[in-house]
């Protein structure tokens, strides 16, 4: 079955982070026993979801893995002009959900798996698929929990999110929080003797974009990204039950989309002190004023040096010699941090088509991706 076939089927597969991935697993992994690869699926203990982890060819010697995630985007909302669980070709571009972000490069991968059985590897090929990514990498962590006993981890790892087929050595670390904040209600006649939980919050969100431009100002911009500094984010906030009520509790989320060089951590303690600096003065008159931070999910920024072994690797498949930086986050920076597999991320398309209705992916990406991964079979042949 070659790439256009395999990527049809994933595309159909509607596998929304709400929803199982079971059943792609199970095509995938069925594609893959078929051809002799041996195959371990790691399933979720409370959702029907699963990661897959393959291997062909020898077991005794580390690899080079491919990662991909199995999840794709929402697409409600949107306005589409094709089917998105559809894959639709025309104008050198193939459309549907997941094309770019990233079932056009799982599609590659498989393809190259199939390849790879009927070859004689001195050096094994690894693929790891995922679930639950673009929730914060949240699946692929029982896929690295049994790597971390493995008596043998990948020489190297390709994740193959969207950079145009450039080498990409780092993107930034994602912490994502909840923030709650407590009040006391009244009527709202008597506003000013109650404590409004909604302009707590709002007093929060404040220090937030104090410290946002604080890190603007004094940080040493890493100008391989298109923003050069960490960044924090507020994206949703709730509070209040009806206008005449002054509200007593107020949530909002916000997230720290951070460089390698800072610590979240840093920034979290900094946010803990101005909460306690809000509620101090309060406290005497409303003892249930309260501030809390929850951190909901988190992974870490993916920093490979540019002379890394692993970069000059993935730079001879690919045939070009500069290296970039991606604002988007993926499973490198742990695999990098938690397993020590030198990574860098590479694979076909552009996240500008991500996430948006018609998404798609130029044909011409795909061939360079199966061009670049018979490349890498060919060394893998040689044994690296």
């Amino acid at each position: 079955m070659d790439r256009t076939d395999i990527l049809r089927q994933l595309i159909s597969f509607p596998t929304i982070s709400a929803n199982p991935n079971g059943e792609l697993i199970a095509y995938c992994a069925d594609l893959l026993q078929s051809a002799g690869a041996q195959v371990v699926m790691i399933k979720d203990p409370v959702q029907p979801k699963a990661n897959l982890y393959a291997t062909i060819g020898p077991d005794d010697r580390a690899g080079v893995m491919l990662s991909g995630h199995t999840d794709v985007v929402p697409v409600a909302g949107q306005d589409w002009t094709v089917p998105p669980f559809e894959m639709t070709e025309k104008d050198s571009k193939v459309f549907g959900r997941g094309t770019t972000d990233m079932k056009g490069f799982v599609a590659c991968a498989l393809s190259a798996a199939l390849r790879a059985a009927s070859m004689d590897l001195k050096t094994p090929l690894h693929l790891a698929l995922s679930y639950d990514e673009e929730i914060g990498c949240i699946g692929v962590q029982s896929m690295i929990d049994m790597l971390a006993k493995a008596p043998f981890r990948p020489k190297f790892c390709i994740v193959g999110e969207p950079t145009g087929m450039k080498v990409a050595t780092g993107h930034k670390g994602k912490t994502a929080c909840r923030v709650k904040c407590t009040g006391r209600e009244a009527h709202s006649a008597l506003a000013p003797t109650a404590l409004n939980a909604i302009h707590l919050a709002c007093d929060m969100i404040a220090a937030i974009r104090d410290i946002q431009r604080e890190i603007s100002r004094t940080t040493t911009p890493d100008n391989d990204y298109d923003v050069p500094y960490s960044t924090l984010h507020v994206g949703t906030i709730t509070g209040g039950v009806a206008l005449n009520i002054v509200p007593n509790s107020a949530e909002f989320a916000f997230e720290i989309r951070n460089l390698s060089e800072d610590d979240p951590q840093d920034i979290l303690d900094h946010l803990d002190r101005a909460a306690q600096d809000l509620l101090t003065p309060l406290r005497a008159q409303f003892p249930e004023a309260n501030i809390e931070i929850e951190t909901t999910g988190s992974y870490p920024a993916l920093a490979t040096g540019p002379d890394a072994e692993v970069v000059s690797f993935v730079k001879s498949l690919t045939g070009l010699n500069a290296t970039i930086k991606v604002a988007f986050g993926t499973e490198g920076g742990l695999f990098s941090t938690r397993l020590d597999i030198p990574t860098v991320v590479c694979g076909p398309g552009s996240m500008a088509q991500g996430h948006r209705p018609d998404e798609f992916v130029h044909a011409d990406q795909l061939a360079q991706c199966d061009a670049m991964l018979d490349a890498l079979l060919e060394r893998l042949a040689a044994g690296i």
